[in-house]
């Protein structure tokens, strides 16, 4: 089971996701940050009810991430230590902030 909720205020987005990010999820998820990114300044990622995140998820991330960097920022919150343990040993602890 994976569910996406937007919550917009002005140009700040969250998106807060449960569930699995996988292969069957991801293209939810990256059609939801297509179409939230428009006049969006801060996007964050509200992780606290997500349990996994597989290598497709992690591409929905780095797209928006990329999408972001010219008009804002992203950042993704209440991080799961599962789910930090994903982003350090694919080096994305690096490369996303992570609050």
């Amino acid at each position: 089971m994976f569910n996406v909720e937007k919550k917009s205020e002005g140009k700040n987005v969250t998106l807060v996701l449960s569930g699995r990010l996988d292969t069957s999820t991801a293209p939810e998820l990256d059609a939801q940050v297509t179409s939230s990114i428009e006049g969006t300044e801060n996007l964050v990622f509200d992780f606290a009810q997500l349990d996994y995140i597989s290598s497709a998820g992690l591409r929905v991330l780095l797209s928006a991430l990329k999408m972001m960097s010219k008009q804002g920022s992203m950042k993704i919150t209440n991080v799961s230590e599962s789910v930090r343990e994903i982003f350090d040993i694919t080096g994305f602890s690096d490369i996303l902030t992570i609050e």
